[in-house]
């Protein structure tokens, strides 16, 4: 399958930034737009975007999660640096 050249989504342990997920999802969007661009797909180039959008949607979620997850931490420094 075309898409082994692709990263597949770091483990819980990497800690890869916002930053690096959004290349990532930048990534298999532009692939995606070269999949959309062709007038017919094969059989692999379907299953390629189904995997590739499932992938975005991961990774999109991801970057939520550590969004929310940065702004959680800094409202909690805040609060204990004006209770102190």
């Amino acid at each position: 399958m075309q898409t082994a050249k692709y990263m597949e989504l770091p483990n819980a342990t990497s800690h890869p930034s916002i930053q690096q997920l959004a290349q990532e999802h930048s990534l298999y969007d532009r692939r995606l737009d070269t999949l959309r661009s062709k007038l017919f797909l094969t059989e692999p180039e379907k299953l390629e975007e189904i995997r590739l959008k499932k992938l975005k949607l991961s990774l999109k979620d991801e970057m939520e999660r550590l969004r929310r997850t940065e702004t959680s931490e800094r409202m909690e420094t805040s609060e204990s640096v004006s209770q102190h």
